[in-house]
This record gives structure tokens, sequence and C-alpha cells, in this order.
């Protein structure tokens, strides 16, 4: 499935008028959602709403748990329709997308341009892609938190993407739920459910320890690169970009920018949590 849909996206962008070469650079970037790209301006080199779509598709594709695709095949789409972390996937891009169109409208001729950069930045920020068609960091406060919270976000299980995840994120909320739902009814035995199926509680134990641990090293590795004394959103969010392998993030890092600033010591930091994002956190601690 990884093949076929990389192979895909190779045609569609080389009908769009883009070589050989650079069809598969692009394609790579987005179906590991890397998002390393041979020109400085990366996506934004093209100057195509084609090619701009045909990234955004394949990032999102992505994004999604490749357990799904294979229900797809077999034509258990009732599967599909039911997963909770799909819904909420899309959610999040639909709804982010409609905020971030209002919010910078304003910058752009029209309406239909402001969705087309505010569809790719929220895909490829969602899928943890890093892609750029324009440099959001120009964007009004609100659009570059939402932003910024997508980054942490992430894609959903299952798929190429980084950040927590989708799942974590709807397991983590459900737990709030259920214990504010204890407080009121001590006596209540409530179980946490994902698609209708009781989630076990190891599951849950791994997620709030997972949350815990991550928030750990994201704290620690703010205060390790503060040394280097630049501002706040620059550590703040160059943590983020790396540790949930987003690639780009505010201010001096940036879609424009880049990590050069940093000190030899900021940047193994930040290649530590590159790979705790990428491996994810435990293995990479217990080795």
């Amino acid at each position: 499935m990884y093949l076929i849909m990389t192979v895909v996206e190779i045609i569609f962008l080389m009908l769009g008028g883009v070589n050989l070469f650079d069809s598969m650079i692009f394609s790579f970037g987005s179906a590991g959602t890397g998002g390393f790209s041979n020109y400085a301006d990366s996506v934004a080199h093209f100057h195509s709403a084609y090619i701009d779509g045909v990234i955004t598709t394949f990032c999102a594709l992505f994004g999604v748990n490749f357990s799904l695709f294979y229900f797809m095949l077999l034509g258990d789409f009732k599967s599909v329709r039911k997963n909770e972390e799909l819904r909420t996937y899309i959610m999040l891009i639909v709804g982010a997308t409609a905020l971030i169109t209002l919010n910078i409208h304003s910058m752009f001729p029209s309406m239909i341009k402001a969705f087309r950069y505010a569809i790719f930045q929220v895909v490829t920020v969602i899928t943890t892609t890093g892609y750029a068609t324009t440099d959001f960091n120009t964007w009004p406060e609100i659009s570059r938190t939402i932003l910024l919270l997508l980054m942490f976000i992430g894609a959903c299980a299952g798929s190429t993407g980084g950040g927590i995840k989708v799942s974590r994120i709807l397991i983590l909320c459900k737990t709030v739920r259920k214990e504010l739902h204890i407080f009121l009814h001590p006596n209540a035995i409530k179980k946490i459910k994902m698609d209708g199926k009781a989630i076990p509680h190891e599951v849950v134990r791994s997620t709030n320890i997972f949350f815990i641990v991550y928030v750990l090293i994201f704290a620690s590795s703010i205060f390790l690169i503060a040394f280097d004394d630049f501002d706040l959103i620059t550590n703040f969010t160059a943590v983020a970009a790396t540790f949930n392998n987003i690639g780009p993030g505010l201010e001096l890092v940036g879609p424009t920018g880049n990590f050069g600033m940093f000190s030899w010591f900021s940047k193994l930091i930040l290649t530590f949590d590159m790979l705790a994002g990428r491996l994810e956190i435990f293995p990479l601690l217990i080795l």
C-alpha cells in the first residue's frame, strides 16, 4: 500500500508538470511525512494550486492509520466509518482549516486562495510533514497558535506521521472525562471505550505514562536550549518542531529560517528530540 500510494503520487505530480526527480523527492517526503525538499522555498517553488492539492491529499492519506486502508481493500467500510480516530482526524483538519481561512483571508486576494494556503499548512503540520507554501510565521497569532497545537496532536496511530497521535489524545480526553464522572459518582463503574470497545487498563496506563514522559522531555529540552539565549517562542517551537518531527517552527526557526544558529549542545538536544519523536520515546530511553 505504501509503495502503490507513493508511485501514484509521483504520477500525479508528473502530470502537473513536475520532472521525475522532483516528483520522487516530494513523494518520498509526503509518504514518510519527512517533508524534506530540494528547494529552499519548499513546495512554494512550483507556484501551483494543482501541486499543492496533490501533496495536501497524499499527506492527509499517509496520516491515516494504514490498517484502515486494509479494511477498505477487504470491503469492510463499516469499520472505517466507525473509527473514532479517523473521524477526529478529519474534524481537526476541517475545523482548523476553516478557522485559519477566516483568520487569514484579508492577507490574500480571495477566500479561495486563503483556503488553499490554510488547508496545505494544516495538513502538512498535523501529519508532521512540514512542507510550506507560504511563510506562516507572518500569519495572525490565532492561526499560528492553531498550527502550534496541531504540531502536538500529530497524525493517526499506525500512520507514517509523528506527534502524540490522535488516538492518544482521545484516550487522554476520555480518561479525564471518566475521572470527573467518578468524582461526581464515586460508586460508578465506567469503562473507557474506543470504537465501541473497552480499552484495556494497561493501554490507558501506558498512554498516561507516555504523556508524562513526553512533557518531562519537552520541558527539559526547552530549559537546556535556553542557554543559547534566544526568545521563548523560538525555543518552544524549535523543540515542538523537532520532538514532533514537523521541521519548521515559528520566529527564528520558521519556514524561512533554520536551526543553524543553535550551539552544538542545543543541536545535540534537538537531535535527541527528533530521534525520540520518530522512534517513540520508550525505545530510545531504554536504549
